[in-house]
């Protein structure tokens, strides 16, 4: 009786440890994600098109040669 006890505590165990692995591997793929994406821009962040597109989408900036419009509800 007390060995089922055991066996049971351990398959218990076990199936938790084995939940927790494959939630750790799910983070793991989540972050080597967002390491590629920030190790992309990064590099980028030289390219003169890839500021432009920067100053264009954070701070609203438009070339000289465009015409920025604003519509207005």
């Amino acid at each position: 009786m007390l060995y089922e006890q055991v066996v049971r505590k351990r398959d218990r165990d076990y199936a938790k440890l084995s939940e927790h692995l494959v939630e750790l591997k799910l983070q793991k793929i989540k972050a080597l994600k967002i390491h590629e994406e920030l190790a992309l821009q990064m590099n980028s962040e030289s390219d003169p098109a890839w500021i432009e597109l920067v100053l264009m989408r954070e701070l609203g900036l438009v070339p000289e040669e465009q015409t920025k419009i604003f519509f207005q509800q």
